[in-house]
């Protein structure tokens, strides 16, 4: 039994330091979807409160044979996250793209100068304008596969959409994120 079932399992049987283990495991996770759909960290940590909540209260019904935990908790995030989008009727905003490129040799150098700050920020400002330029369903499909890490299959049980679909959005995304940011001048390197 994988190692979140096991606290689920303690959870269920009243065992508060596993609640706090499970909540401590995957916090950034559900506040990292929380902050991509809001693009507001006081929003997103709202958000994440609420999700803990709803997981607290429905965690009854995660059955392991049907997932991991993660993808569970993942779709209960996307759930309560369409759910608060209907609900203020108004774009979600996404966190950069940047933050999420392996550019670890770049952020550990001693060599970025001023300049090359200022570039960076103004790089992500257009990468996170592009992001929120693109239909809901697309932002959402792009950001579970290339900021999040998901599989194909973990975004289609997240979605509840075929694995075509899934894959169908992410290619059309990265598509028009591409357009999007040629427009607004940026080249692919």
């Amino acid at each position: 039994m994988e190692p979140d079932a096991q606290l689920v399992q303690k959870c269920l049987r009243g065992e508060g330091p596993a609640w706090e283990e499970l909540v401590h495991r995957h916090a950034r996770r559900v506040f990292g979807l929380c902050y991509r759909f809001t693009g507001n960290s006081h929003e997103a940590e709202d958000l994440s409160q609420e999700v803990f909540l709803k997981i607290y209260r429905s965690l009854a019904s995660y059955r392991s044979a049907a997932g991991g935990f993660p993808t569970w908790l993942t779709s209960v995030t996307r759930n309560l996250l369409v759910d608060h989008y209907r609900r203020t009727k108004r774009d979600r905003l996404t966190d950069s793209i940047e933050d999420e490129m392996p550019r670890l040799e770049e952020k550990h150098s001693s060599t970025r100068t001023p300049f090359k700050h200022v570039a960076d920020a103004e790089l992500s400002d257009q990468v996170q304008h592009a992001l929120s330029r693109l239909s809901p369903e697309l932002r959402e499909a792009v950001i579970l596969r290339d900021l999040q890490g998901l599989e194909y299959n973990e975004i289609q049980e997240v979605l509840s959409v075929p694995e075509g679909t899934v894959k169908s959005r992410i290619n059309r995304g990265r598509i028009e994120l591409a357009r999007i940011l040629e427009q607004l001048g940026l080249r692919p390197a």
